[in-house]
């Protein structure tokens, strides 16, 4: 579309509205902060901990026996290269003067809301580590790995090749009287006390953390076993089970405190989606280690920072903006780019469960 369609003599389209979901904060940005390192390579090791293990009876004088150490895996792999930019043409330029002599008074924020190109792209940038991290942390039917198809790219790692974390910290309730999405019969607190039992015996930490969808949360406060045990902590008959009061029940029955997550994003054919998806529920300990997000050298860092083919800024730990402007014809072309994988070297502290 045309600037001169978008612009009406008379008034200016002032819906470019801030979505809420805007507003919400990443989650995915705290549980794996961000680090940088040179180049493409990325290595990170995942060491099994578990719970100590006592030492074996002796006699003196006997040579003292060898137990086998706890497996140690080394995960390398390259980390995925995003680019992308928009390009500001000499007939762009034209009509953003002509507009800007329109007579309306909301000219300049309109103007400023579809040229921000820089902040635009850079928010983009942004959704790709959340989305990573949330494919690791909500991962599809226990698979945990990571995958981004789009303009003939096709980035897939996994994360768990052998399958021993989804056999041992994932759960499908697969009986439709159990699932969640049935109220009468779902017993949600037994499930999510359950994975947290599953996850301490294995680690010795018992998860205080539950992340969920709206959705999904809905189904806790629909559940008849829930609304029975709030009762039964609740002298009074009629209460209503406001998002608050499950959160507190669930807390003080559990010491799980519940975490809804719904902020979104669009995905490369414009499709808007949740970072965090519907029927899964993730349990993992605060405050404990999960993994980090890595950035690598973009091209653009590492040859043209120090050049004067362009002006390029580092944004955060590790997203490059590139602003270059074409003498003939007269073209500003405004490029971010990011190097980032995040590594997960906590997953055994995480359980996860599809629960309709």
């Amino acid at each position: 579309m045309k600037l001169s369609e978008l612009f009406t003599p008379q008034a200016i389209a002032v819906n470019f509205t801030n979505e809420y979901s805007n507003n919400i904060q990443y989650l995915g940005r705290g549980l794996f902060p961000a680090k940088k390192k040179a180049g493409l390579d990325l290595s990170w090791i995942k060491g099994k901990k578990g719970l100590p293990v006592s030492l074996k009876p002796s006699t003196f004088d006997t040579k003292a026996t060898f137990r086998d150490r706890i497996g140690v895996k080394k995960i390398e792999t390259e980390m995925p290269f995003f680019r992308e930019g928009y390009l500001l043409k000499e007939k762009d330029r034209q009509e953003i003067l002509r507009a800007k002599d329109s007579n309306d008074p909301y000219v300049q924020a309109v103007l400023d809301s579809i040229f921000d190109d820089v902040n635009n792209l850079v928010a983009g940038a942004d959704v790709v580590p959340e989305r990573m991290i949330w494919q690791l942390l909500a991962p599809e039917d226990g698979n945990v790995g990571i995958s981004i198809s789009a303009n003939g790219v096709d980035y897939t790692y996994s994360y768990d090749p052998d399958g021993e974390w989804k056999s041992s910290n994932y759960v499908a309730i697969t009986k439709a009287e159990d699932q969640w999405s049935t109220a009468e019969s779902c017993d949600p607190i037994g499930d999510l006390m359950e994975m947290q039992d599953k996850v301490e015996d294995a680690t010795g930490v018992r998860p205080d953390v539950a992340v969920m969808s709206k959705t999904t949360f809905g189904y806790l406060s629909q559940s008849a076993k829930v609304r029975s045990a709030i009762l039964a902590q609740n002298p009074t008959a009629n209460i209503v089970l406001t998002p608050d009061v499950v959160r507190t029940a669930i807390s003080a029955i559990l010491g799980l405190d519940i975490i809804v997550y719904n902020k979104k994003y669009k995905n490369e054919s414009g499709t808007a989606s949740t970072f965090y998806p519907d029927n899964y529920v993730t349990l993992l300990p605060y405050g404990v280690p999960l993994g980090n997000t890595y950035y690598g050298t973009t091209p653009e860092e590492a040859d043209l920072m120090n050049s004067n083919q362009a002006n390029v800024a580092i944004v955060g730990t590790g997203i490059a903006v590139s602003q270059i402007v074409i003498p003939h014809p007269v073209n500003l072309e405004t490029i971010v780019s990011e190097i980032v994988l995040p590594s997960y070297e906590g997953m055994d502290y995480v359980g996860v469960i599809k629960v309709a």
